[in-house]
């Protein structure tokens, strides 16, 4: 069963920072450096400042950049730049945005979610982690003892059940509002009704939750967890640290969009598409689709067109030109991924790196190291074969909803980079104390 619960949340005081669109950021995770250091500018209660401070001349240690987060999460408490919710509330969340012409408004709601660990319960993760982000999150977990970025989790609700009742709660009230670097407008309403927050909890106690994107940080609150015990801590029921702030969305929500993740390949040599075709005949059939941009275009206008999971665009640096592939043959899947699903071996992610990369592209180039980057406009894509910064493009199907489902359910965890949730939820729209 789902456990939902309303907090007391930590909010900036816009008497203090003015705009919000000032202080917010997206997740630290798609932040570059040149992108840090401009938030650092936009105003010195930014909280980047907190959930991915930077290392500064001086520093004697690593730590001291987790240390600094937790001063500053101390200061603005301190000062009023923060304030608390005076009662446990439901924060419902939206999010409007442009894509590809349409315009999306994707509805949630943030609360707490009661934490279990993966295949105890009723919490379904879908992508793979590193360990790299979740040593790095836990350390700045210990140091501001907050959750100061949403998991985001998808549940099943054909009627909308639950998210209308919270939207009949909030007609006529005033929003809090905030516009990202993308021009995507986040607002967000408290609920401190108990009988409404009671409805939503009991609408959402039989349904399981899957994990769309913060999978690093939702097994850090796990391990977070784990280290208070560890030290002795007593951790009853309603410890803060046994709940983690997530935004739950609807699957069935209209403003639910996944875009597609690209691939740049880098690493191989200076294909041709006549050595591409040499090297995936066997397994797929391969069409010609032109050449530079008109040729992407083409290759994407026949990969979304099809729908299916097993089509993909292929891009040769060297000649500039585009391939549309289908694949014909998928039986060496069986042997590549063993203990996988079938679910899991249709995937477009799974067929790419293990038919494509580890057998038939090993097969044809074996001291070949491929190594990624992972655009997902195609304006990316054709801007880096214009610049033959790679040597193949490959562009990939999106996965959709059903596939999270089905494989998830399954216990099993795509591969990364499987989805990309559009737009992504903002740090600094709400904090989540775990003391």
């Amino acid at each position: 069963m789902a456990d939902i619960h309303p907090f007391r949340a930590w909010q900036y005081d816009l008497a203090q920072v003015g705009d919000l669109s000032d202080v917010v950021t997206p997740p630290y995770d798609v932040i570059d450096e040149a992108f840090r250091a401009r938030l650092y500018k936009q105003h010195p209660c930014n909280v980047i400042r907190v959930d991915f401070n930077r290392e500064e001349p001086g520093d004697t240690s690593p730590d001291e950049k987790y240390r600094r987060a937790a001063g500053f999460v101390k200061e603005w408490q301190a000062e009023g730049v923060w304030f608390r919710e005076k009662e446990d509330a439901l924060y419902v969340y939206h999010q409007e945005f442009d894509w590809e012409g349409r315009r999306y408004c994707r509805k949630g709601f943030v609360g707490r979610c009661r934490l279990e660990e993966f295949g105890q319960g009723c919490v379904y993760p879908h992508e793979q982690t590193l360990s790299g982000p979740k040593a790095d999150r836990l350390l700045l977990t210990k140091a501001t003892k907050m959750n100061l970025s949403p998991v985001f989790g998808l549940y099943p609700d054909p009627e909308t059940k639950a998210q209308t009742i919270l939207e009949k709660a909030i007609v006529g009230k005033t929003a809090l509002e905030a516009t990202d670097h993308l021009g995507v407008k986040h607002r967000l309403w408290a609920v401190t009704d108990r009988v409404v927050i009671d409805q939503v909890r009991d609408a959402l106690k039989p349904q399981p939750i899957f994990i769309a994107d913060g999978h690093h940080r939702y097994e850090t609150s796990c391990n977070y967890r784990r280290w208070l015990i560890e030290q002795g801590q007593d951790i009853g029921e309603n410890h803060p640290a046994n709940f983690v702030l997530m935004m739950f969305v609807g699957m069935d929500d209209p403003g639910l969009a996944i875009l597609p993740t690209h691939r740049l390949f880098s690493g191989l040599p200076d294909l041709t598409a006549e050595d591409l075709k040499a090297a995936l005949s066997s397994n797929f059939q391969l069409e010609d689709c032109g050449s530079g941009a008109a040729g992407a275009k083409e290759a994407w206008e026949m990969v979304t067109a099809d729908g299916g999971q097993d089509v993909f665009g292929f891009g040769t640096m060297k000649d500039g030109l585009w391939l549309f592939g289908r694949v014909t043959d998928a039986s060496p899947m069986l042997s590549l991924a063993p203990e996988q699903s079938d679910a899991w071996r249709g995937l477009g992610v799974a067929l790419l790196h293990k038919l494509v990369v580890e057998h038939c592209l090993k097969r044809a180039y074996p001291d070949s190291n491929p190594t990624f980057k992972f655009p997902h406009i195609l304006e990316e894509v054709i801007e880096a074969q214009h610049a033959k910064s790679c040597q193949l493009a490959v562009l990939v199907p999106p996965a959709e909803i059903t596939h999270v489902q089905q494989i998830a359910s399954k216990l099993e965890k795509m591969p990364p980079k499987s989805t990309f949730f559009f737009p992504k939820l903002l740090t600094g729209l709400l904090f989540n104390s775990l003391e």
